[in-house]
């Protein structure tokens, strides 16, 4: 803390808040993109937290509790430490409402990366050698994908100490094990040394007003246990530790209606939900193969056999 920290050649003195833009790639038409960074000091030695959003660039929650957090006054009066925050990671996918970058690649599958490789190689690659050696710790930010909404959770890989201490601080409704993926962000910063938990909530391309409340919140609760920030602490409603989540698909093709929401307790053997065929030749039962809380959910009406309906995990 006492000596500048160096991303992609701009400084940043202890105490000092920058912006800075690094240079991606053009688009086809000559228009330069960029990957736009916050950069918050305090003059006071203390740990350098990543908070990150939009690495699936549909996933617009996460962007929104990463601009939130940017805009909140506290920010900008760190006591100690450094928060690194980038609100989209891939402004690609941002700009054209999709998960991937333009040639189809999942950048959280694309790390370390490369900076001669693929576009999502090219991203990836930015985060692994010009940010994530300065930080400690990091809060990744990520929704359900396929019009699938989850319940606000955080998820940290078991073996790992210091992730567990934050998903603990973060305190969400639901914390979750979940293993490192090889390519993606956490695994890259694992093998860094790095610590970083994940925030699920919501569904992409629709904003979550809870999800993105109670992500901010955790992100309050982290920062005030390390002392960065003098703030009163949001409530605590208590956290469900879950393990061994489980997808319960369709066994039929028609029109879904789920009886059963995120969130909720369910027991094994009860019916969550039901499978209608349009013309009213039949009508499915979805049950549920075990005790536990659904965690996630499809809100697509119309599904297919062998489709997502359900995430259901363990207590």
């Amino acid at each position: 803390m006492k000596d500048a920290m160096i991303i992609d050649g701009r400084s940043i003195s202890p105490g000092e808040t920058r912006f800075i833009e690094i240079d991606v790639a053009r688009l086809p038409s000559g228009t330069l993109i960029h990957m736009p960074i916050h950069v918050f000091r305090s003059n006071n030695p203390g740990p350098c937290i990543l908070l990150s959003g939009g690495l699936h660039g549909d996933e617009v929650n996460g962007v929104e509790i990463v601009r939130r957090i940017i805009d909140s006054p506290w920010i900008n009066h760190l006591l100690c430490g450094t928060v690194i925050a980038l609100p989209i990671i891939n402004v690609y996918g941002f700009n054209q409402f999709s998960r991937d970058v333009p040639d189809g690649k999942d950048v959280n599958r694309s790390f370390p990366g490369s900076a001669d490789g693929s576009l999502a190689a090219i991203v990836a690659d930015i985060l692994t050698t010009k940010v994530l050696p300065h930080i400690d710790f990091g809060i990744d930010f990520h929704t359900g994908g396929a019009s699938r909404t989850n319940f606000p959770q955080i998820r940290y890989a078991p073996k790992d100490e210091r992730a567990m201490q934050i998903a603990t601080d973060f305190h969400a409704p639901f914390t979750l094990h979940s293993s490192l993926i090889s390519g993606s962000l956490r695994a890259t910063a694992d093998n860094l040394g790095k610590s970083i938990v994940v925030f699920e909530g919501g569904e992409s391309l629709r904003f979550d007003p809870f999800a993105i409340k109670e992500a901010v919140k955790g992100v309050r609760r982290v920062l005030i246990k390390r002392q960065m920030i003098d703030i009163k602490s949001p409530k605590e409603k208590g956290t469900i530790l879950l393990k061994n989540s489980t997808w319960v698909r369709a066994e039929a093709s028609g029109l879904f209606v789920p009886k059963r929401i995120s969130g909720k307790k369910v027991k094994s053997g009860q019916v969550i939900g039901k499978i209608d065929n349009p013309y009213n030749q039949f009508t499915h039962s979805v049950i549920s193969p075990k005790d536990g809380y659904i965690i996630g959910h499809n809100n697509m009406p119309l599904v297919h056999r062998g489709d997502a309906l359900f995430h259901i995990a363990e207590e």
